[in-house]
């Protein structure tokens, strides 16, 4: 079986995902930090026919990932897509005027930081197969401006601009990577706005392998 890795699963967006990926026959392997929320999302897609179990990992702590990509090999086999979107709420977000190296730090370490360990760890083994593929997840304020969120706009562009950047140097070593930016209210009521619609676009871009980036827009005003 296939096998996708999510990192930074939650019940929102990364349970959508793991179950559109499972319901097309993929294993799933989900991350986070907390070991109760990811065991019990394992269980769930488990009960739905979908072979699927949790490991945990920091993304503020590089070597956790390395070693939680490790684990995931060893017991599952090779992986074959990876997705990261994780997010910490408890990360200091600040206006466009109020951003200063303290508190911008803190996100290109997390966001940036984490996601350069968890590709880094993947790579290797999807470039020797000539195959594979990741899928990088920000907001929208990678691409549009959103002056309350500053500090972590920057970060989310930088991984944009590196995510684009893989892309173009790996396609024809036959690994496919996108980056996907969401401006929207993820199951604020809004048909497209729902975690299983937008799940769709991610199976989309895995089997079209195609474009370098999408922003999923629904959003009012």
């Amino acid at each position: 079986m296939p096998l996708i890795t999510i990192i930074g699963a939650g019940p929102g967006l990364g349970l959508a995902i793991a179950r559109a990926f499972g319901q097309k026959g993929f294993d799933v392997a989900l991350v986070a930090r907390d070991r109760s929320r990811v065991d019990a999302l394992a269980a769930q897609l488990t009960a739905e026919g979908i072979q699927a179990r949790g490991f945990t990992a920091d993304v503020g702590a590089p070597d956790t990932i390395r070693n939680a990509l490790r684990s995931i090999r060893e017991a599952l086999g090779p992986i074959d897509v990876l997705e990261f979107s994780p997010a910490d709420r408890a990360l200091e977000s600040v206006d466009a005027v109020d951003v200063t190296m303290e508190n911008l730090q803190p996100q290109i370490d997390f966001y940036l930081g984490g996601a350069i360990a968890a590709v880094g760890a993947v790579l290797p083994d999807m470039v020797a197969a000539g195959a594979g593929t990741v899928l990088v997840t920000t907001g929208g304020g990678a691409l549009a401006p959103t002056p309350v969120r500053g500090n972590v706009n920057i970060a989310a562009a930088g991984l944009r601009n590196w995510t684009l950047n893989l892309h173009a140097a790996l396609a024809e070593q036959g690994v496919y990577v996108a980056f996907v930016a969401i401006t929207a209210l993820i199951g604020g009521g809004r048909p497209d706005a729902e975690p299983a619609v937008i799940a769709q676009s991610y199976v989309r871009l895995h089997d079209e392998k195609r474009d370098a980036e999408l922003h999923y827009v629904a959003y009012d005003g």
